[in-house]
């Protein structure tokens, strides 16, 4: 392993890049994503100029990113486990701002010469839970219709700085940065097209960043904490080239050689083997070279102890400590009726069927009651009998409800009874075990959702932890902070507290509130595990992993 001009193992933080390298129109298989747009065929002229920063520029302090630019499902299956590289919005701590960044990790090199092979072998090593492959393949330009047919020719240059769409992809890491999901396009190699459906990308412990130019712009290598130049021989690189176009894309060996011999070589020793110079490794032989990638695994590896995410309970615990309840929280009036129905779901000897028959009523009121919190208009209307009525009627665009699964899924079907219309999203999150912090596994939001009036769902919140991550989920997709209710039938003080200091203009609505959680973070005196007593599972023994699992609240 060569290390040019920075040190091997001392890559100096910067923030996060953008996509990885589709290595001109033929990049690995699994990549097919965004096309070539106003892309001159300059042949070999032009400068590095603008594109290269002097050796020895610094580098800023790097944020987070996150993505993966495939159309298979987002999964690594390794020797060891499965490792999930669609990536997962970040963690937010009590205060409501992103608690870590993520490490950003640039690969470059010429076409066909192992980068995602390297990478591959980078994410089996490293053993970490969130992983997240960014493809520069996402980022070509749309072709004018004179382009497609240079392309359709082999005559079109996709080796060039100009065929990518730099500009988006760095708004895209912008906005990564900020903690924000991003859409990335879908290039489709076969038609030089951008395809319909653009694809959501969350953020990660580690994002890696590959591309023929990953180190061909300024804003991109302030972006990244390491970068690696993976050096490969070019026999080896074209012969990997040939066999990848005509097996996979269809062409024909003609056509690969001229468009290798006219565009591909040239750039390489014009645009990308410069770039090996800012290189921290340079990786010789690329895949076959593992003391090479044991040495890399090993650094990110001190770089992410340092920066160790955890979820901090106790600080959550403690942060709001008898401070007086948010304005923000509105209780549903504890009428006889209503403390009748809590007395009966809170009862531990209450049969199942009760339980659901009880708890659905009391949803329906929760529903009715959030409803009153909802913008409202004066509005004249006609009666029968001819005679106009003053009213009012909804001011917003329409009504959305998003539930956390599993438990804000049984609130769905009040919803329903009283929102004609509504539209429904879902939201799974869980602990992880080993550092604390929710996660999210599953996300499904309709579209367009930024507009509306979203009801967030979850039947107990104890801590806040899933609520503060679902609501920063519906930030990500720009819903406005005062347009979020989040509805629970029991909260737990520190729950409130939580979400109302990290989201102050986030409506918290409920049917009661207790005191205390316990050293589980269950709610005191509370309702037991909803989810199981609602759907009938088995009770998981108190204390257990699978317990603390299923206390996210």
């Amino acid at each position: 392993m060569a290390a040019s001009p920075p040190a091997a193992a001392d890559a100096t933080p910067s923030p996060p890049p953008p996509a990885a390298a589709h290595d001109s129109p033929g990049g690995p298989a699994e990549r097919s994503e965004a096309a070539a747009r106003e892309c001159e065929d300059r042949g070999n002229t032009g400068s590095l100029d603008r594109l290269l920063p002097p050796v020895g520029t610094g580098r800023s302090p790097r944020k987070r990113t996150t993505s993966q630019c495939k159309s298979e499902p987002p999964l690594l299956r390794t020797s060891k486990r499965t490792i999930y590289t669609a990536g997962r919005p970040p963690w937010y701590n009590e205060h409501g701002t992103q608690s870590k960044e993520a490490f950003a990790i640039g690969l470059g090199g010429g076409s066909a010469s192992g980068k995602t092979t390297v990478a591959r072998m980078i994410i089996e090593a490293l053993d970490v839970p969130w992983v997240v492959l960014l493809s520069m393949d996402s980022f070509y330009k749309v072709l004018t219709q004179q382009q497609q047919e240079q392309a359709a020719r082999n005559n079109f240059n996709f080796d060039h700085p100009d065929a990518f769409d730099f500009n988006l992809i760095i708004s895209t890491l912008k906005k990564l940065k900020q903690g924000r999901s991003v859409q990335v396009p879908i290039y489709d190699f076969t038609t030089h097209s951008r395809k319909k459906d653009w694809k959501t990308l969350y953020g990660a412990n580690v994002i890696i960043f590959e591309g023929i130019m990953a180190f061909a712009d300024k804003t991109l290598l302030e972006l990244l904490d390491m970068k690696i130049f993976v050096d490969t021989d070019s026999d080896i690189r074209l012969v990997r080239r040939l066999r990848r176009d005509i097996s996979e894309r269809g062409r024909d060996i003609e056509g690969v050689i001229k468009q290798y011999n006219k565009f591909v070589k040239p750039a390489f020793d014009q645009y990308i083997q410069p770039t090996m110079r800012l290189a921290d490794i340079v990786v010789p032989r690329g895949s076959g070279n593992t003391v090479a990638i044991d040495l890399i695994v090993q650094h990110v590896h001190s770089q992410l102890e340092e920066r160790k995410l955890r979820w901090d309970m106790a600080a959550l615990a403690s942060a709001h400590q008898c401070h007086p309840l948010p304005q923000t929280l509105s209780v549903l009036k504890s009428t006889p009726q209503v403390r009748g129905m809590h007395t009966i779901i809170r009862d531990k000897e209450t049969s199942r069927d009760e339980f659901i028959f009880y708890s659905k009523r009391l949803m329906r009121l929760l529903i009715e009651h959030a409803l009153s919190f909802l913008p409202f208009q004066d509005c004249v209307v006609q009666t029968p009998q001819g005679q106009d009525y003053a009213g009012k009627c909804y001011a917003g665009k329409q009504i959305t409800g998003v539930s956390i699964l599993r438990a804000g899924e049984t609130m769905e079907p009040a919803l329903r009874a009283v929102c004609k219309d509504v539209r429904i999203g879902t939201i799974l999150i869980q602990t992880n075990q080993l550092t604390g912090e929710p996660e999210l596994h599953y996300l499904r939001l309709p579209k367009d959702i930024s507009e509306d009036h979203v009801i967030l769902m979850d039947c107990t919140v104890s801590t806040g932890a899933a609520a503060m991550m679902a609501v920063r989920v519906l930030l990500d997709h720009d819903v406005p902070e005062d347009k979020i209710f989040l509805l629970s039938l029991l909260m737990a003080e520190m729950g409130v507290h939580s979400v109302a200091y990290a989201f102050p203009r986030v409506r918290i609505i409920t049917t009661a509130v207790d005191k205390r959680v316990n050293d589980l973070f269950r709610i005191i005196p509370g309702i037991g595990n909803f989810g199981d007593r609602y759907f009938g599972t088995d009770a998981v023994p108190e204390g257990s992993d699978e317990e603390e699992a299923a206390c996210t609240g």
